[in-house]
């Protein structure tokens, strides 16, 4: 089965880290965001990849030829950018005619799923997370059996709170295609956009029955905070958590769980937890915990915690000598 990502975003929830970086390649928990979603793609089988890039696109093409070259790997630019239903748009020769169906997985969304059962299960399939705040998101609403009856992009008054969380199995990709055809050339916006929903209802208009699955985990990976807590919880897994050998640092306090890349001259600090430090890295006399901090960045006489470091950085502390009598308050805020 091919996968179809989509990742033409600028990101602009995550400036200032993506004036430099496409948000996509915004380091966590010891990788990227699209390294994570390739991951588990290929994990589940999937060699098959069209990317949809644009904004600083020809850097998302140089990390997937270098990082995973056994791929075959297909790249389409979305320019200009008027939503998801415009990038796939784009893309559609490249996937319409294929026999197994699709896999479309957004490229800010890291999503914890039994993919090879997603895969296997017959038909259309929209995975999705119940949330608080409906409004914000894509929703699915169902009838009986569990079949979709309609899918609506961020309405004001909600009618379900089960949320699509970016990752959908298509069976049929010419239909999809035609759907998308059908909505750009009649020009058919919402929130000033293509929708994929919108591609999506008039499937469904046409008889398409979709199921909807849903995630055990959704990480989407477009705020500073939801980073955060993605980078916290995948460092959390299992599987990471057996890793739980790090180079011995000089008088430094390590407290899992710690991803640290390679080369990095760490010494007087205190690391932990949840903390993801990426390759040649230098921390000294830190305190770090509920952070990202990128590679080639320098650390120095700092407290920091949930904070987003990037790459090439430079961030130099105070260190004080204090004597302070009794009934004394220095606040430093």
């Amino acid at each position: 089965m091919k996968a179809v990502i989509p990742v033409a975003g600028i990101g602009s929830r995550l400036r200032p880290h993506t004036h430099t970086q496409p948000k996509t390649l915004v380091p966590v928990a010891g990788n990227t965001i699209l390294g994570h979603i390739i991951d588990r793609l290929v994990d589940a089988g999937v060699q098959e990849f069209v990317f949809i890039i644009g904004y600083l696109g020809e850097k998302v093409e140089s990390y997937v030829r270098k990082q995973y070259p056994q791929l075959q790997s297909s790249f389409v630019v979305q320019e200009p950018r008027e939503g998801i239903a415009h990038a796939l748009w784009l893309a559609r020769e490249q996937f319409r005619h294929e026999q197994d169906g699709i896999l479309i997985l957004l490229g800010d969304t890291i999503v914890d799923i039994d993919l090879p059962a997603m895969m296997a299960t017959p038909g259309n399939v929209l995975a999705v997370k119940e949330v608080k705040t409906p409004s914000l998101f894509g929703l699915v609403e169902t009838g009986a059996g569990g079949r979709v009856t309609k899918v609506v992009e961020k309405p004001r008054i909600p009618k379900s709170n089960y949320a699509l969380v970016g990752l959908y199995k298509i069976a049929n990709p010419d239909w999809l295609a035609s759907a998308l055809e059908r909505i750009v050339e009649q020009d058919q916006r919402t929130h000033g956009e293509f929708q994929l929903t919108d591609a999506l209802m008039l499937m469904i208009q046409d008889g398409a029955e979709m199921v909807t699955t849903a995630v055990d985990n959704w990480f989407d990976c477009g705020r500073k905070e939801s980073l955060l807590e993605a980078n916290a919880r995948l460092l959390n897994r299992p599987e990471f958590l057996k890793r739980r050998e790090y180079p011995e640092f000089p008088d430094t306090i390590i407290i899992p769980p710690v991803s640290i890349g390679h080369d990095c001259q760490i010494s007087g600090s205190i690391i932990g937890p949840n903390v993801a430090i990426g390759d040649r890295t230098i921390v000294k006399n830190t305190i770090l915990s509920e952070s990202i901090i990128g590679s080639y960045s320098e650390l120095r006489s700092a407290v920091m915690h949930d904070c987003i470091v990037g790459s090439d950085a430079l961030f130099k502390g105070t260190r004080h000598s204090l004597n302070i009598g009794d009934n004394t308050e220095i606040d430093y805020s």
